[in-house]
């Protein structure tokens, strides 16, 4: 095992890789509710929903950590389950296998630019600034998300976003998550992160957030799987949809693009907790995380779970002490596991991990220190990255309205020449990008 992980070498032990990963599936079990429940909509069956959520989550998540041998754990992505549900399948004639035609047409395209070495090399031209703008966008990320999940931070039509209702259960139990796992943290305790959860999710019970299991053991469905080959009732494959429908082909694309700087911004934030992020703020040894990444795209598309792409929640674990694919292995056996157990996995509420999330995003907070203010080439694009994603909702919105922002300061200040050729092709990508969205 040794051999394999390197556990010891990393300052790391079994004991405190399987912590991690614990704790990093327990921050993410919620897409085993979530992304069901979205699928339907567009005519998934939910218990075929379930089985292809969990069994994709867990074998794309073991791949990575066995090729990769880093802490980073794969789900079905929120947001692109969204576009499938609402978005894809209503243009397909109400047909979500060609919906999951285009993911996996998109997944095969990426791994396509990451075989050539393009997906790399776009990342090694960014500029040291928006490396780091990046990371702390997405500590706010990250901690946006977990103060909405405890129900801290609500929608509000008169301010935009608010704060929710004290005396609202759901608010309780994310404050108790927050209070557990910061005095934890600070006590030097290990497995704080996850044991702040476990402590929320305990005090949910008489609140009535954390609820009873609606059963123990639930069968397993694979009618999904396969299913950009699935024909519809006129004997048409999904896949065969997908390319002779245009507009399905530029939604690859524009899914593409999303997917492209997602898992850049979600490995540099991973491994900023994991401690294999560089000076130079460059994702160390990155290329087997984007190929398994891309793997993990077109395998959500064949296996009708929507795109499965690297979750930024894995840096819970990270943080937790995860160093090796170690903490993912576990992560991924807990997810086959739940295929069988979903009731019971599901109790976990969302506000239960509303602490990790939070202190997570204090912790990539730090980047922002190697930032020069004073410098509007460095300062207003890593600023525009900072809040744009959380402010966005979105990973590549956000460092979209970077790229751009810093290929114009660098123009009108007379330091063109400092924006690499392939930071150039990112920006016009983008343009078109938020053109065709």
């Amino acid at each position: 095992m040794e051999k394999i992980f390197k556990a010891a070498e990393r300052g790391s032990s079994f004991g405190q890789e399987a912590r991690a990963g614990l704790t990093t599936f327990l921050a993410m079990a919620y897409i085993i509710a979530v992304n069901p429940s979205l699928l339907a909509a567009a005519g998934v069956p939910v218990t075929a929903a379930v089985t292809s959520t969990c069994i994709g989550a867990g074998i794309m998540t073991i791949l990575m950590g066995v090729f990769s041998n880093r802490p980073l754990a794969c789900a079905s992505g929120m947001g692109i389950n969204a576009v499938v549900a609402f978005g894809l399948t209503e243009i397909s004639g109400g047909d979500w296998h060609a919906a999951m035609g285009v993911i996996l047409v998109e997944g095969v395209a990426i791994l396509v630019l990451v075989l050539c070495g393009l997906r790399e090399a776009v990342m090694d031209a960014i500029p040291v600034s928006l490396r780091h703008a990046i990371s702390v966008g997405l500590g706010l990320f990250i901690a946006m998300i977990g103060l909405a999940n405890g129900g801290i931070i609500v929608a509000n039509p008169s301010t935009m976003v608010g704060l929710g209702e004290v005396s609202n259960p759901v608010f309780i139990v994310g404050l108790i998550s927050i209070v557990a796992t910061v005095i934890l943290y600070a006590m030097d305790v290990k497995g704080a992160l996850l044991i702040g959860i476990l402590v929320a999710a305990l005090a949910g019970i008489p609140l009535g957030v954390t609820a009873a299991p609606a059963g123990i053991v639930s069968g397993l469905d694979f009618s999904a799987f396969g299913a950009p080959f699935h024909a519809d009732a006129d004997g048409v494959m999904g896949i065969v949809k997908v390319f002779s429908t245009p507009v399905l082909l530029v939604f690859a694309f524009s899914l593409m693009m999303s997917d492209f700087f997602d898992t850049m911004g979600t490995a540099m934030a991973v491994a900023k907790q994991g401690e294999f992020l560089n000076e130079d703020g460059s994702v160390e040894d990155i290329k087997p995380i984007l190929i398994v990444d891309s793997v993990a795209a077109a395998a959500g598309g064949f296996l009708g779970a929507s795109s499965i792409t690297t979750f930024v929640e894995s840096a819970s674990g990270a943080a937790d002490g995860g160093r090796t694919g170690l903490a993912s292995v576990v992560t991924g056996l807990l997810f086959i596991v739940a295929s069988f157990f979903a009731p019971v996995i599901a109790v976990i509420s969302s506000a239960a991990t509303c602490g990790a999330l939070v202190v997570v995003g204090f912790l990539m907070m730090g980047e922002v220190t190697g930032l020069d203010w004073s410098n509007l080439l460095e300062g207003f694009p890593a600023f525009m990255i900072i809040a744009g994603i959380p402010m966005t909702y979105s990973i590549s919105n956000g460092i979209g309205l970077g790229f751009i922002a810093y290929a114009i300061v660098a123009v009108v200040t007379g330091q063109a020449k400092k924006v690499r050729p392939l930071m150039w092709v990112a920006v016009l990508a983008f343009i078109v990008y938020f053109v065709i969205v």
